[in-house]
């Protein structure tokens, strides 16, 4: 059951989510119209803390929105209550967000 809680929580994430998409969008436009390849992009983003906390926030904030909307669809779609619910709604949201953080390391740190 999607409490008052988690029904906030999820559309804060999605509110803060909208610009983070539109910036991620932008950016990969103006780099692939620029013709950068990976390394070039890679060089523009490691050791930078501006793109880390950026995809870092980024990568939080959807694992939260994700990680609701599946134990929704879990609830709704398969029938799954209570801890188990709860277990695999947390499973998710620590998937995704380990997942994530790795992917922004990687694209972050030199």
């Amino acid at each position: 059951m999607l409490n008052v809680r988690l029904y906030l929580l999820q559309r804060i994430s999605a509110f803060i989510l909208a610009p983070l998409v539109l910036l991620h969008l932008g950016v990969m436009i103006v780099a692939i119209q620029g013709g950068l390849d990976s390394a070039e992009i890679l060089s523009r983003t490691q050791g930078s803390v501006l793109w880390a906390a950026v995809y870092g926030l980024f990568v939080v904030t959807v694992s939260i929105h994700a990680a609701i909307g599946l134990r929704v669809v879990m609830f709704e779609w398969l029938g799954i209550r209570g801890r188990t619910l709860d277990v695999l709604g947390w499973l998710a949201f620590l998937v995704l967000l380990f997942m994530g953080l790795l992917a922004v390391i990687a694209v972050t740190v030199t």
